[in-house]
């Protein structure tokens, strides 16, 4: 029976992240609340406490599983033989394709989720993160040996910095579109692979022409 709790015990956390995933699939980060996660799971508020000091923990431990799914995509990706730049780029693009949940929350929400965070949840997410950046790093090393170390550290932080932008672009709310449509400006949704792929793409031909260039 021990042997029984223990698994339970150890299998909550997930359930209460998938309790409230669920939720952010028709609901907004600010609508989202203790007890609404409570709801679907089979904790009280007061049980998920063991687990998780506040809703921005939550989705802290979601956005950690997301890079760890992530870096998986780079860590394939980085086992690849030979990789041109356009096929380097549309792999990465595909690989953020998959990741639309962690685009979305990192681009709505990442400050006010990492400020209400205890700073060990966040010093544990900051690894998974770290280990994500750095698998993209090695894979630009691997493909692209002429980029210097520190040309590399760049376009990591230009693809990163760039990717943190892009979900409302591939998903705008309709009342964005609306908007859009009744000021005048074309509403052709790219897709995150089409948009991640495009800027992956020039970012690294950007660089290799200088380094060509002595710039």
């Amino acid at each position: 029976m021990a042997r029984v709790a223990k698994e339970v015990v150890e299998k909550r956390p997930e359930e209460i992240m998938k309790a409230c995933m669920k939720l952010y699939r028709t609901m907004a980060f600010q609508e989202i609340t203790l007890n609404e996660i409570s709801k679907e799971t089979s904790l009280s508020r007061p049980a998920i406490y063991n687990y998780f000091h506040t809703k921005e923990e939550i989705f802290l431990a979601i956005l950690g599983n997301e890079y760890r799914l992530w870096n998986d995509s780079l860590i394939k990706i980085h086992r690849e033989e030979n990789l041109s730049i356009d096929r380097f780029a549309k792999a990465i693009g595909q690989s953020m394709q998959r990741r639309a949940l962690m685009l979305r929350i990192q681009c709505m929400n990442l400050y006010e989720i990492e400020e209400h965070s205890r700073l060990e949840r966040l010093v544990a997410f900051k690894r998974i993160y770290g280990e994500a950046r750095q698998t993209l790093t090695g894979c630009i090393g691997k493909f692209f040996p002429s980029l210097p170390e520190e040309t590399r550290q760049e376009a990591v932080l230009e693809m990163l910095a760039f990717m943190y932008g892009v979900y409302p672009y591939a998903y705008p709310t309709e009342k964005q579109e609306k908007a859009m449509r009744e000021a005048g400006i074309d509403t052709m949704i790219p897709s995150i692979s089409s948009l991640v792929e495009s800027c992956i793409g020039d970012i690294l031909r950007s660089k290799t022409m200088c380094i060509k260039e002595g710039i």
